[in-house]
This record gives C-alpha cells, structure tokens and sequence, in this order.
C-alpha cells in the first residue's frame, strides 16, 4: 500500500510530496521547504515514520519546488530524479531567487536524469514517466497505473494549468500534452498537484476551462 503526505511550503504554497509504502520505502517530491520551521516538519514526519528516502523526485525545477532540495541532497544523500531539460532551469536557481529578494547557493547534488516513457519503482510499484513540458520544458508526470493516480507538478491543477508565461513556456504545448498523454488515462485517476487540492482526470476533462 501507497500513502501521501502533503506539505505546503514556501511564498508560493507550493506542495511538497513524501510517498511512501507500509515497508518504509519512500521518495521525497518537489522539497520546496523554505525556512528552519517547514524542514524541521518534514523532517520530523520522516523520522517519526522511520521513512527510508530512497530517491528525491522533481517534477520540474522552479524555484518554488526546489528551495530545500540542497537540504535534502545533504541529508538524505539519494539521487535526484529529474528530466534533463530542466537542467537549465535548476542552474538558474540563484538567479531565480534573486529575483525573489534571496541570496541562494548553487545547487550541488547527484542528478539522475529520466526521460519520456522510463518507468521507476517505489517499493515494486511501477511509476510510468510522462513529459509534459510547456510550463517548464523538463515538466515531467509521475503515474501509478496501478493505484491510479500521479504527481502532475504543475503541468495540471485543480480547474487550472500550469502558466505558460515564465522561461521557455508554451501554452500550445502544453495543452497538446496534457491532452494527449493525460485525458486519455482512466477517469479515476486522482491528480496530485504542485499546488492547491487533489483533483481528478474526469473532473478536468469536463470542468477544467481550458478545455472547453
């Protein structure tokens, strides 16, 4: 069995993810914790839960979902999960946060590059990678078949899309992805985001507006 935990971290109320299985096997998704007291919670629920990290995973990497991956390179010392076109995006980083007022260091940590149609485990669950780029161009999705349900970043949200209007962007593309290699999963599929709540295929197929 498969559980999540959310935490809601940062000036963006961006969603950081722990999945984990009953055996204790766990990946942390999108670290976006930003101060002393957002680490200490997630990493007193890891500790508390005996969690063993085994990958850390990004959907893509803006500032927002990648403020504490430094922090969790160090501490958990597991490979980060990303999609090679946002290699750029992450080497912005400092750059990024200067933007938001930060003085931010480099980012330094073992990367571990997938691409489109590679398949990763957690515990023998199987999860199907899915690239899906026009808010970043290294967007990637996590699906579990199985328990049906992803980690879609912010590809796709709650009656909403990822923007289109930050660096190398594209609202065509996107919307072509999210098309035709999400809608076309199984309703049931519940979509965990990189912001606000849980949503489903079937809810936005026939609610989200932009595609109406």
């Amino acid at each position: 069995m498969l559980h999540i935990q959310t935490f809601v971290f940062n000036f963006a109320s961006e969603n950081t993810y722990v999945l984990y299985s009953d055996n204790k096997k766990a990946w942390l998704i999108d670290p976006g914790n930003a101060n002393d007291q957002e680490t200490q919670s997630i990493k007193n629920f890891i500790a508390e839960k005996d969690l063993h990290i085994e990958k850390i995973l990004l959907t893509h990497a803006h500032i927002d979902h990648v403020l504490g991956l430094q922090w969790a390179s160090d501490t958990y010392k597991v490979p980060v999960v990303m999609h090679r076109d946002d290699k750029e995006v992450l080497d912005m980083f400092q750059i990024s946060g200067m933007r938001f007022g930060m003085t931010l260091d480099h980012i330094t940590a073992d990367i571990e590059y997938i691409s489109e149609g590679d398949e990763i485990r957690l515990d023998g669950e199987r999860f199907k990678i899915y690239h899906v780029p026009g808010h970043s161009p290294g967007s990637v999705v996590y699906h579990n078949e199985n328990r049906k349900f992803m980690i879609s970043g912010d590809v796709l949200f709650e009656g909403s899309i990822g923007r289109t209007d930050l660096y190398k962007g594209n609202y065509e593309q996107l919307i072509e992805g999210i098309k035709t290699k999400l809608f076309i999963l199984d309703e049931e599929t519940r979509v965990f985001s990189g912001h606000g709540n849980p949503t489903s295929i079937g809810f936005e197929k026939q609610y989200n507006p932009f595609f109406k």
